[in-house]
């Protein structure tokens, strides 16, 4: 079985003179190695490895949004709705900065999945040590630039001025604490790269936990406002990467670097670079049209922003299932083109979206006769109209719930399989769609126009993204037929 690794991550294995030597020493793996990596998704059936490194996903991304709707629900009860309100302002430009450092990070994740599915552990090493130091300039960077300007980026946004100040004061922390989102994201974005997807499950649900109480504490007792929230979430972040700097330390024999891993390598930062950032863009330019659609729900007013505010909480809790689909498959598909199991790539899709589809209908039916009820958690009973909108919002997303589904699954193995320039042309075509809504429905239709947004982004996604897939797996064939 010939192996294939894109050019742009791992191009010693590539060169004729050396392929040949390295596929000798590195095709078979000593038992004490085999004792330090935890799964290898190139053997065995796709749906069952598929679910077994998906399902600690899932119940990480759950007890994350867990901690989020209690965070919500503090803020919504202890706060009132206009400090609701004032940290729903922000979600738009948060994905915008976070979702672009979280894309970053599970960019350089990719060669190290892809050179773990290879079996080049000193590639793997340099990879980390690279992508360490990319990470730590790209948050000092960040860091200071984004916190200058957020509160000219809230006005730009149309904010409404009774919530412009609570918004000000809960986002310009979150954005102090980009290290540590930085921090958290690369390190367990390795972890699930070697095939741990469990531990960085286990120190989020610490950290969650961790953050509810400093929520109750900054809030209720030290009364600090959405201050306070923001300054808990920074801080359990903080402690989760710190719990996964320790485990990778002491667990990983393989992550055991070297002075030479730790030198600065133009051609591995360059690889990065190119695995990284238009992961990071398209969380950024589908963001863009996020932050337009919310420019548009902010000129309806605080009680829509607080409606769409609670519908995205709730929605995010039923989303995580597509979330923990979409990171199974960039590791499975990172490491199976690594090994150069093209085959693998299509049976792994096709018991996925079996998986994605399943669930879709199934949460559709669910928020069809109890989504208000869950409403109720973030406001009074009384606001009959908040509740509505509430629960019409949840109704018209999770209507296209499938549509998400091929959106997260497909993408996350395209980027997996290292063609992640792709998923800046699918997070345009969301920002397309989501700027054509906030241009055209919201100012006809208002708050029911603005429901249709996310809809009409996976829609537009998908068009470009189920083609994309086919196009890449031909091109690596060919590429491994080459070689």
């Amino acid at each position: 079985m010939k192996q294939y690794i894109p050019k742009m991550t791992v191009p010693t294995i590539l060169q004729p003179k050396k392929r040949k030597k390295f596929l000798k020493e590195n095709l078979t793996i000593s038992l004490e190695k085999k004792q330090n990596m935890v799964r290898d998704m190139t053997e065995g059936s796709p749906m069952k490895l598929i679910v077994q490194f998906a399902i600690p996903l899932l119940f990480g991304y759950l007890f994350q949004q867990f901690y989020s709707l209690v965070d919500t629900v503090i803020v919504g009860r202890f706060l009132g709705v206009n400090s609701l309100a004032s940290v729903g302002a922000t979600s738009s430009i948060n994905f915008l900065i976070i979702g672009f450092c979280m894309g970053v990070c599970n960019g350089f994740a990719i060669p190290v999945a892809q050179c773990f599915g290879a079996k080049d552990e000193s590639a793997l090493r340099k990879y980390v040590a690279n992508g360490v130091w990319l990470s730590g300039l790209f948050a000092v960077i960040m860091t200071f630039v984004v916190t200058i300007l957020c509160r000219n980026i809230l006005i730009w946004m149309k904010t409404p001025t009774d919530i412009l100040e609570g918004a000000y004061q809960y986002i310009v922390i979150i954005f102090i604490g980009i290290p540590v989102t930085y921090l958290y994201n690369m390190l367990s974005g390795i972890i699930r790269s070697l095939g741990d997807s469990k531990t960085p499950v286990l120190f989020l649900t610490l950290s969650s936990i961790l953050n509810i109480i400093l929520d109750l504490f900054c809030i209720v007792e030290l009364h600090m406002g959405v201050a306070g929230a923001a300054i808990a979430t920074v801080i359990s972040q903080g402690v989760s990467g710190i719990l996964c700097f320790f485990y990778m330390k002491k667990k990983f024999t393989i992550l055991k670097l070297t002075k030479e891993d730790w030198k600065l390598n133009p051609l591995y930062i360059k690889n990065l670079i190119n695995m990284g950032v238009p992961m990071g863009l398209q969380y950024s330019i589908t963001a863009i049209g996020s932050v337009i659609l919310q420019s548009a729900v902010n000129t309806l007013g605080s009680l829509a922003v607080a409606a769409v505010t609670a519908g995205s909480k709730i929605g995010g809790f039923f989303c995580c299932p597509f979330e923990a689909m979409g990171s199974t498959m960039a590791t499975y598909g990172g490491q199976n083109v690594g090994a150069g199991k093209l085959d693998r790539l299509g049976k792994g899709l096709h018991s996925c979206l079996i998986l994605g589809f399943s669930y879709a209908i199934l949460a559709f039916i669910f928020l069809l006769f109890f989504g208000k009820n869950l409403a109720v958690l973030f406001i009074e009973p009384d606001q009959m109209e908040i509740l509505s909108n509430v629960h019409l919002y949840l109704l018209l997303n999770s209507g296209f719930y499938i549509s998400l589904a091929l959106v997260n699954i497909i993408r996350f193995l395209i980027q997996g399989m290292g063609f992640s320039r792709f998923a800046i042309l699918s997070g345009l075509f969301e920002m397309i769609a989501r700027t054509f809504v906030a241009c055209l429905f919201v100012p006809i239709w208002g708050f029911q126009g603005a429901c249709f947004a996310n809809a009409a982004a996976w829609l537009f996604a998908d068009l470009f993204l189920i083609p994309a897939f086919f196009y890449c797996k031909r091109r690596m064939a060919a590429s491994l037929q080459n070689n």
